[in-house]
């Protein structure tokens, strides 16, 4: 029901770390507005701060992992020439087994580096629909909103005209439900300045209340001339048909600013040393142009708010990894590789520490061998002579084997029977 960025509101764990940033940033923007600060640009700016702070261990062990990474990478492009076209499992076995001493070497774990980003991404992922959707999270926000939305929701109709409305919205809104409030929330905070003109010209009668709404968001939603609910397209295509060269230079900032400072952001990672036509090598290239592509492109398309907190997110990230190199360069990389082994060393030592738990768990597993190699010589063909199966040659051996074990019963019962009437004969005869 939501549109494009919003629908990561409603995913299973996204939306629960949305909910909990979404009270975090009406916290915030409560605060502010006893302070007098009644800006929605200003928040995303704050906020975004906040986070990556928070984030900030996460951001220190990647790089870590990262440098580390970069070290190990000449003698992992050895182990991968070494066994390059070779495809057998005892190849990669051993391969395999290279791999892992090398790890052990640098006390590196195949997702050091990686751990840290899945991490974060759903707080990362959770954040944008919340600057998406403001009036969702934030109640002062809310409320501005609330009396059009009121008005709106008992007007006769409403729903279909909304829903006309709606499709001149930027990627459109698919089928909304327009009887479901929320919903009107929803557009209103997505609605571009011609939306509002649209809207005016379909409840001709609202006209009052829609322009004070109007004037009211533009003056909590602008920042620096730009209002967060618009996309930077959107104004560029108006002030391109006015020729207000000052209004496109304001729509163009944001996009270029958030390029900038991912290109300046992705730079900074460390560069994997050794061959630079290595497919980590490559990948590292490409990251440094394609990421700052997609933020200029996502800096247009998107709501200003999202493009001002990506640009602000890349900002923070650069200060972070500036401040996150120059120590870890003061430490240096042997230093590091001896830390890593030192915490490999205490992770070995409690694998080794058997909890009770574990040992239940062992003595289990050993049972479980047990029976399978009881069941395995169960199992085991039988010699030649017995039974093994259902063929004929079997069958008859089965049968011969049956009449020979009759035929020796009854010769021992004969026998018995025998020396029984011989032993009375002779008691008899003493007798």
């Amino acid at each position: 029901m939501f549109g494009i960025v919003a629908t990561t509101a409603d995913w299973p764990i996204i939306g629960w770390f949305a909910d909990l940033l979404g009270a975090l940033f009406n916290l915030l923007y409560e605060g502010m507005s006893r302070i007098g600060i009644y800006n929605v640009g200003v928040a995303i700016i704050v906020f975004t701060v906040i986070i990556f702070t928070l984030m900030l261990p996460l951001t220190i062990k990647q790089q870590r992992g990262m440098r580390i990474s970069a070290v190990m990478q000449p003698e992992i492009q050895k182990i991968q020439k070494k066994y390059a076209g070779k495809r057998d499992p005892a190849t990669a076995s051993k391969q395999q087994e290279e791999m892992r001493m090398l790890q052990q070497k640098y006390g590196a774990s195949p997702f050091s580096s990686c751990l840290p980003v899945l991490a974060s991404m759903p707080i990362l992922l959770a954040f944008f629909p919340v600057v998406q959707n403001v009036p969702r999270y934030v109640e002062g926000v809310r409320r501005v909103y609330t009396p059009l939305v009121e008005r709106l929701m008992n007007y006769p109709g409403s729903a279909e005209m909304l829903q006309s409305v709606g499709q001149d919205l930027p990627f459109g809104l698919g089928d909304y439900d327009f009887t479901q409030i929320e919903n009107v929330y929803t557009l209103l905070s997505r609605f571009q300045e011609q939306n509002w003109d649209s809207l005016m010209e379909y409840f001709p009668t609202l006209g009052y209340i829609i322009t004070d709404t109007r004037i009211e968001l533009n003056q909590i939603n602008t920042f620096l001339g730009i209002v967060m609910s618009e996309t930077p397209w959107n104004m560029l295509n108006a002030a391109w048909e006015t020729r207000a060269f000052a209004i496109m230079a304001l729509a163009c900032f944001i996009p270029v600013f958030s390029g900038l400072t991912q290109f300046i952001s992705v730079k900074l990672q460390p560069q994997p040393a050794g061959d630079p036509d290595n497919p980590i090598a490559r990948q590292m290239r490409t990251m440094i142009y394609f990421m700052p592509l997609i933020s200029v492109f996502f800096g247009f398309t998107f709501p200003a708010g999202l493009g001002l907190y990506w640009g602000v997110s890349a900002v923070v990230r650069t200060v972070q990894m500036l401040f996150i190199n120059r120590s870890l360069n003061k430490k240096g990389t042997d230093a590091l590789i001896e830390e890593n082994l030192k915490k490999a060393e205490k992770r070995n030592a409690k694998k080794k520490k058997a909890s009770p738990s574990a040992i239940n768990s062992m003595a289990m597993k050993a049972t479980r061998n047990l029976e399978e190699s009881k069941g395995a010589k169960e199992s085991t063909p039988a010699p030649s002579g017995s039974y093994s199966g259902g063929g004929l040659a079997a069958k008859a051996n089965m049968v011969s084997k049956y009449n020979a074990g009759a035929s020796t019963k009854n010769e021992t019962k004969d026998k018995k029977d025998k020396n029984n009437k011989n032993k009375g004969k002779g008691d008899a005869d003493e007798k």
